[in-house]
């Protein structure tokens, strides 16, 4: 199913397919991922897809509300990006996609093959999703997302934020509005952040890559945080982190990085994170404070 001329189109022949099987003997494939320019989920995707080589149909989203488009949350539930379509079989969340894709169009390999490698690529993902990706929503709403909804009354911010089904995210960038990245939610962003940081430097100690010898899903994770933390000015992050550095300089040396990121950076969006007030003072208050714990 994919919008085309004001409508949704269910792809001819989809319907004939009824297994996982029958997907995957089709000769014939058609991808279609719903994104957006800069969405970090969305980049997730794009650079598997990148990475893998493959072809696939564009709907590039805005994300100002289109996202809760009744037709759209017909496809994603949650009314978020990624949203991948393979024949006519919609599937969802950026981890699910990335290996969705490993498994159907094998070549070349993004998990590792040793079983300690793949349990590494694992927990980098799990860190992604439960950590790092929230603590990137404050990040950015505290920041560049932060106007649009700052300039709303209380009452109007509550009724916009009502609207999302994933409330927990919500409340997240409530937070980041309201309270800054001087708030606890703040703090305990920076501290996800430094995580991050912190298991790339141990794992560039061990090798090239996050998660063995190879290239894999959790240098594909990890990538769109790092993008992240650079557009919000925070790349001083790493300045004493080199094997964070010389990993951001492989990564961004791929031709994926060229096709699934660069590509879509439009000159408003990075307008947008250009002019935003540097972000680094906070940041760096928090990481001191946390430091001072851990001493």
């Amino acid at each position: 199913m994919f919008w085309e001329y004001g409508k949704w189109i269910i792809p001819e022949g989809a319907a004939l397919c009824s297994s996982y099987s029958c997907i995957k003997r089709k000769e014939k494939t058609r991808l279609e991922l719903y994104h957006g320019y800069t969405s970090v989920c969305a980049q997730k995707a794009r650079l598997t897809l990148a990475e893998k080589g493959l072809e696939w149909a564009s709907h590039v989203m805005d994300l100002n509300g289109d996202q809760l488009d009744p037709a759209y949350l017909k496809l994603n539930p949650n009314g978020v990006v990624p949203t991948l379509v393979h024949n006519g079989y919609v599937i969802v969340e950026s981890t699910v996609i990335m290996h969705y894709l490993d498994d159907i169009f094998t070549e070349p390999p993004l998990m590792p093959r040793d079983p300690l490698d793949r349990t590494r690529a694992h927990l980098f993902k799990k860190l992604m999703d439960e950590y790092v990706h929230p603590a990137c929503i404050v990040f950015t709403f505290a920041t560049a997302n932060r106007v649009p909804l700052a300039n709303l009354s209380k009452e109007q911010r509550d009724a916009q934020l009502a609207k999302a089904p994933l409330q927990r995210q919500s409340e997240y960038k409530r937070a980041a509005v309201e309270e800054g990245l001087g708030s606890p939610m703040g703090k305990e962003a920076t501290k996800s952040f430094a995580k991050l940081l912190k298991w790339i430097q141990e794992s560039t100690e061990r090798g090239p890559w996050l998660a063995g010898p190879e290239y894999s899903v959790a240098d594909i994770a990890a990538t769109p945080y790092m993008v992240r933390l650079e557009m919000l000015k925070l790349s001083r992050m790493w300045d004493d982190k080199p094997g964070v550095a010389g990993w951001w300089k492989r990564i961004k040396a791929r031709p994926s990085y060229q096709t699934a990121i660069t590509k879509w950076l439009r000159s408003e969006d990075i307008a947008r994170y250009e002019k935003l007030n540097d972000p680094w003072t906070e940041v760096s208050k928090n990481l001191a404070a946390e430091a001072r714990v851990g001493q």
